[in-house]
């Protein structure tokens, strides 16, 4: 099964780029400087910040439907250089192939029907092998240790 990973839209987060550090905290966000690599996962871009990078931190709702006992937020890293991604089809961003992630998967109903904790080319076998069943509608993919969300994976359209 063909499946695409899709990134946060950037449009949201460009205001913040603009804040001073006292309006971000101020809406619970914060700039912060990547530290070592693979440590500051862009959820626009899809590319860990490199040390030295300049990021917001932020809480995203990334979960939203208000009837669904799964609605969820949490923090997430947004490079301030960020490009938007385009969606990925049948691979893996580095930011995710090198990670332990733990992944959702959800009904139309927006109820989580199945869940996993993979990494490299297993998160791949899974993803094509949930997306096959039709009543997945959608595949949330997280961290595994921290649990921040990363970014969704779907059927292409």
């Amino acid at each position: 099964m063909t499946y695409c990973i899709t990134p946060l839209p950037l449009a949201p987060f460009q205001p913040f780029f603009a804040l001073d550090d006292a309006a971000l905290a101020a809406r619970g966000a914060r700039r912060m400087t990547a530290g070592t690599p693979n440590s500051a996962p862009c959820r626009v871009s899809l590319i860990d910040a490199a040390p030295g990078e300049s990021l917001i931190l932020l809480n995203h709702a990334h979960r939203t439907e208000a009837a669904s006992p799964y609605r969820a937020n949490g923090p997430i890293f947004v490079r301030e250089a960020a490009v938007q991604s385009p969606l990925v089809v049948n691979a893996l961003p580095a930011i995710l192939a090198s990670r332990l992630l733990s992944l959702r998967a959800y009904d139309r109903d927006w109820m989580m029907v199945d869940a996993e904790v993979a990494q490299g080319e297993a998160v791949k076998t899974w993803l094509s092998e949930r997306l096959a069943d039709s009543s997945i509608q959608t595949i949330h993919i997280h961290t595994a240790r921290r649990g921040c969300y990363m970014a969704a994976a779907s059927r292409p359209a």
